[in-house]
């Protein structure tokens, strides 16, 4: 009997944070959107479908936590620990070098 009513209680629960969420969003995109980008004006369905769209793109989804970090990871923290720090100060410059060149430095796309 008391496993029912928790039950109950979840279905209750969720159904009323997907109302909340739902309503806060169709709010906020009825408040913002037609008047800064002239966007439409959305239901509360449509509000569902865009927060169910979000859910798909941008959470995880049936995935265990942790894995937008990659399979990777470990890999990587095994690799940093067993360099030497000549090493490391190494691929620091040159991850630097590649992903964050400075404008006085001499790159491709500087001489184009």
């Amino acid at each position: 009997m008391k496993r029912g009513w928790w039950i109950l209680k979840g279905i209750v629960f969720v159904a009323v944070m997907i109302a909340l969420f739902g309503t806060v969003t169709m709010l906020l995109w009825n408040w913002l959107v037609p008047v800064l980008f002239n966007g439409p004006v959305v239901t509360f369905a449509q509000a569902i479908g865009l927060l169910l769209l979000t859910k798909i793109l941008f959470w995880s989804v049936g995935k265990g936590g942790h894995h937008h970090r990659g399979p990777w990871r470990p890999y990587w923290k095994n690799k940093w620990e067993g360099m030497t720090p000549e090493e490391r100060d190494r691929l620091k410059k040159r991850m630097r070098e590649k992903w964050c060149p400075r404008p006085d430095q001499d790159t491709p796309s500087a001489n184009v």
